[in-house]
C-alpha cells in the first residue's frame, strides 16, 4: 500500500501542495499549512496492526525505524528514502513516573514526559529530523537548497546545527543576543552553523527569518514550516504507546511559539481517527506571565492579540507573537483546553520542588508544573487523574538558571528550597557538626 502526505492550508482553501517544495502558507489567504495524510490508505491496515508494528520497531537497530519518529515513518512522512534520513536516535524519551511529587500533590498518577533526553536535550530533535531530512532528499533530487535557517531562543537552534551537520548541509542561526544560556550559545557554534546574534529578541528574530526564506536557496526550519511538527507529533503516540495504548486524561504542555500545542493535538486526532484510542485528553498550556499572549486570549473568548514579551527565566517561551497561535487555539477548542501562566517566582519554585523529588528541571518545565499546581489547588485537575507533564529539555542547558536560584541571584525570586553548598575548613570537627546540623534540620 502506497501512503502519502501533502501540505494544505488550515483555513480550509482548496489545493494541496507537494511537501518536496519550500511552501509555508496558503498562496490563497496566507494562513499557515499542514500536513495531511492520506488517512483512508492508513485504514487498509487495522489499528491492532499498527500498535503491533509500532511494538516491534520501537528502540530496534534497524534504519531508520528504531528511532522512535522514525518508527512510525509511516505516519510522520512516508515517501521519504531510508538513505535519505538524517537520524539520531531521537524520541524513545523516559515517561518518568513522578510518584514523590504527585504524592505531594494528592495525585499517584502523574507523568513526566522526558523530551529532553535526546540528542541535543531537547524535543526539538523530533521535529528537525523530519525536517533536514526531507531537505536532503531534496537537494539528492536536484532541489537548489544552499542552506537552512531558524529564527531561535536556543533549542532550535542546537537541533538544527546538530542535524543540519549529520546530513551535510548547511545551516543559518538568528538568536537574541544574550537571551539564550550558555549551553545553548555553545551548541550550533560547536556543529559549524553559521551563528548571527542580532540585538532583538526572538519575535525580531523571527521576522527576519521570515524574510530570509523568501529568498531561492534558504530553507525555513522555523515551525511555521509543518514538517518540524509532524516529527514532534510523535511525542503523542509515544506516551499512549508506553501507557500501553491508553490515553493520559490530561497532558500539560509549556507554551511558547506553541508548534507543540497542535503537534500532539495532531497525533492524539491521528490515532483516534485510525481506531487506535477512543477518547482525547484535555490540553492544557502553560505559559510565563512575562510572555503569556495566548493565556491573555483564553482570557479574552479566544480574541489574541501580539505582545511584548518581557524577560523571563523560561527563556526558550519569551516570545510574544507566537507563530502557530492559531493552530494552538484550534487545538484548544478541539481538546477542552486550558491555558495557565505562572510568575517568575512561581515557575523557578515548582521547578525547585520538583527537583527535590529527583528530577531536574528547565524553567519551561517549572512553567508547566507550576500550572499543574495550581490547577490542582483550584480542584481544575482531579487527584485521580492520569497527567502527563511535558519536560521540552533538559535541565542541564540551564545550570545559569539552577545556580541563581540555590544562591538565592534570580530576580524578584525568593527562593525556598534554596541549596548553596557549605564552604568549610579542612577539619572533621566542622564537617561532623555541618552533617549533625543539617540531620536536626530535616528531623
Amino acid at each position: 500500500m502506497a501512503y502519502r502526505a501533502v501540505f494544505r492550508c488550515i483555513a480550509g482553501c482548496p489545493g494541496e501542495f507537494p511537501i518536496w517544495e519550500p511552501v509555508y502558507r496558503c498562496p490563497t489567504c496566507s494562513d499557515l499549512l499542514e500536513v495531511s495524510h492520506d488517512l483512508g490508505a492508513l485504514k487498509n491496515r487495522s489499528a491492532s496492526a499498527w500498535m503491533r508494528l509500532f511494538d516491534e520497531r520501537y528502540k530496534r537497530t534497524a534504519w531508520p525505524y528504531g528511532s522512535s519518529v522514525w518508527g512510525k515513518k509511516e505516519w510522520v512522512c512516508p515517501e521519504i528514502r531510508d538513505e535519505s534520513v538524517i537520524s539520531m536516535d531521537e524520541g524513545g524519551t523516559n515517561l518518568f513516573w513522578a510518584e514523590r511529587f504527585g504524592r505531594e500533590l494528592g495525585m499517584h498518577d502523574l507523568w513526566v514526559k522526558m523530551c529532553g533526553n535526546s540528542h541535543t536535550g531537547s524535543f526539538k530533535d523530533l521535529g528537525m529530523t523530519v525536517l533536514v531530512s526531507v531537505v536532503r532528499q531534496i537537494i539528492e533530487d536536484g532541489g537548489t537548497i544552499r542552506a537552512v535557517a531558524c529564527a531561535s531562543t536556543g533549542d532550535t537552534s542546537a537541533s538544527l546545527a546538530a542535524y543540519a551537520a549529520g546530513g551535510g548541509v548547511p545551516a543559518i542561526v538568528l538568536l537574541p543576543r544574550g537571551k539564550v544560556s550558555t549551553a545553548q550559545l555553545l551548541q550550533p557554534i560547536a556543529n559549524g552553523a553559521l551563528v548571527l546574534a542580532l540585538d532583538t529578541d526572538f519575535d525580531g528574530c523571527m521576522a527576519i527569518v521570515q524574510r530570509l526564506s523568501q529568498d531561492e536557496g534558504i530553507y525555513l526550519a522555523n515551525s511555521m514550516n509543518s514538517l518540524r511538527l509532524e516529527g514532534q507529533k510523535t511525542v503523542a503516540i509515544e506516551m499512549v504507546q508506553q501507557l500501553d495504548w491508553e490515553v493520559p486524561d490530561v497532558v500539560i504542555i509549556p507554551g511558547g511559539n506553541l508548534g507543540n500545542v497542535s503537534a500532539l493535538g495532531a497525533g492524539f486526532e491521528m490515532m483516534a481517527s485510525l481506531g487506535i484510542i477512543n477518547k482525547q485528553p484535555q490540553i492544557v498550556v502553560a505559559q510565563a506571565e512575562a510572555a503569556n499572549p495566548l493565556y491573555l486570549a483564553y482570557q479574552n473568548n479566544w480574541a489574541f492579540s501580539p505582545v511584548v514579551a518581557k524577560p523571563t527565566q523560561a527563556s526558550a517561551i519569551q516570545i510574544g507573537n507566537p507563530v502557530s497561535v492559531r493552530k494552538a487555539i484550534r487545538t484548544l477548542q478541539r481538546h477542552n483546553g486550558i491555558v495557565a501562566q505562572a510568575s517568575e517566582t512561581e515557575l523557578a519554585e515548582a521547578a525547585a520542588r520538583a527537583d527535590r523529588t529527583g528530577m531536574y528541571n528547565c524553567p519551561h518545565t517549572g512553567v508547566a508544573l507550576a500550572a499543574l499546581i495550581k490547577l490542582r489547588e483550584r480542584g481544575e485537575i482531579d487527584p485521580s487523574a492520569r497527567v502527563v507533564v511535558v519536560s521540552t529539555a533538559s535541565g542541564l542547558k540551564f545550570t545559569d538558571f539552577k545556580l541563581g536560584y540555590h544562591e538565592r541571584r534570580l530576580p524578584d525570586v525568593r527562593p525556598s528550597h534554596a541549596n548553596a553548598p557549605l564552604e568549610l575548613a579542612n577539619d572533621y570537627d566542622a564537617v561532623r557538626k555541618a552533617i549533625d546540623r543539617h540531620a536536626s534540620e530535616r528531623a
